[in-house]
């Protein structure tokens, strides 16, 4: 019989070993800490980012299987690029995307449409490529945010897709069963698209947090990418959103 510290003592297999995840937007920040991680655990990993030169140094930097510099809203790009992959895949991450702020009499309406239409039929084309590309029982993961559930000026599109992602994710979980959907949400991380939306008031802001948090410090990008570890291997979640914020939401 197996003892408990005979178990606690065995050589495990990392938790990834042999599967593939794939990062749309892993050129940086969240999606490429993600894929630190994921190569840390056993995983091959397959990048996508807009800019060419940055991608090619992040897919250098984690050794990754394949990547592709393309825009992920161009649905003929995105389209070659899922026919492209090493099918089937075990994982799809999609960090690619920034938040828009605008209050209302500021706002380009024609502007503000394209960019909720981009962002509703990004994560649907994806949501059908997932479902001839990923495994049964392995994840869509999408990025998603806490910022936008309290009202603010400024925020309204943020809000709209803040609040309709959820029921989009848990949606689609039933869907694209046996696929597993999930939704982390995040409130500040500091990453490079954060520094340049706050800009000279970055040092302000991490300061602020780290006095007000009840953690007592800034969330991270491991910090996330942690998370999307854990939901790409505990095979028991989907149609769920995650928060990771550090306890933003509660002071």
């Amino acid at each position: 019989m197996t003892t408990l510290a005979d178990s606690s003592s065995a050589v495990r297999e990392p938790a990834l070993r042999g599967q593939t995840v794939v990062l749309l937007g892993g050129s940086s920040g969240i999606g490429l800490e993600t894929a630190r991680c994921a190569r840390a655990v056993g995983a091959q990993v397959v990048l996508t980012g807009r800019d060419p030169e940055r991608l090619r140094r992040a897919a250098a930097d984690v050794g990754a299987q394949q990547h592709a510099a393309f825009d992920v809203h161009d649905p003929d790009r995105l389209d070659a690029f899922f026919r492209s992959l090493p099918a089937p895949v075990d994982h799809v991450m999609v960090t690619a995307g920034s938040p828009y702020y605008a209050p209302l009499p500021d706002m380009d309406i024609a502007d503000a449409g394209r960019y909720v239409a981009d962002e509703v039929r990004l994560k649907l084309e994806v949501a059908r490529h997932a479902g001839g590309t990923v495994r049964s029982g392995g994840t869509l993961l999408f990025m998603g945010g806490t910022g936008g559930r309290r009202p603010a000026v400024g925020i309204s599109l943020t809000a709209l897709l803040t609040v309709g992602m959820p029921a989009l994710t848990a949606n689609l979980a039933l869907e694209l069963a046996p696929v597993r959907v999930n939704l982390i949400a995040a409130g500040f991380v500091d990453t490079p698209l954060s520094a340049s939306l706050l800009g000279g008031d970055l040092d302000k802001r991490r300061e602020q947090l780290r006095t007000t948090l009840p953690i007592r410090r800034v969330v991270g990008p491991e910090d996330v990418a942690a998370l999307a570890l854990h939901i790409m291997v505990n095979t028991a979640l989907t149609g769920a959103t995650f928060d990771v914020d550090g306890g933003q939401q509660i002071i």
